[in-house]
């Protein structure tokens, strides 16, 4: 018997196998990205962490999040980045770095967009605003 459910974005994206050789390729990336270790809490980040089990993680969050079975379990967005002090330039070079797999792996539009969607709904838990100054942001 056929399903009348539409295919999930996990399923799309061809699950957890192809899912991971995103993601080991994204945290090659970030890990070694000049533009995101100039921040010395993010470049000691990414020298205290093992990358495979950052690649763990992060691939189970893909996963959960694009609907696989997966279940995320690390600690939240929040928790994990906030006291890394990551700025929205530092947020623009990531971007970068995921485009850029999503390109390397032909990643479909329509896929790679709401990838991105994912990842976007993140910034705000991730990135830090900077500090008013007489209600202005900082120049």
């Amino acid at each position: 018997m056929q399903s009348d459910q539409a295919p999930t974005l996990y399923d799309r994206l061809g699950g957890v196998y192809n899912i991971a050789a995103v993601v080991d390729d994204l945290i090659d990336r970030v890990m070694t990205d000049a533009r995101l270790n100039k921040n010395p809490a993010v470049d000691e980040a990414h020298h205290r962490v093992s990358p495979a089990g950052f690649k763990f993680l992060v691939t189970e969050m893909v996963c959960w999040a694009a609907g696989g079975p997966q279940r995320y379990s690390g600690r939240s967005m929040d928790d994990s980045h906030r006291h890394l002090g990551i700025t929205e330039d530092e947020w623009t070079a990531f971007m970068d770095d995921l485009h850029q797999c999503l390109v390397k792996f032909r990643v479909p539009g329509s896929e790679a967009q709401a990838l991105v969607e994912i990842v976007e709904s993140t910034h705000d838990a991730i990135v830090v605003t900077p500090a008013l100054h007489g209600g202005q942001p900082n120049p």
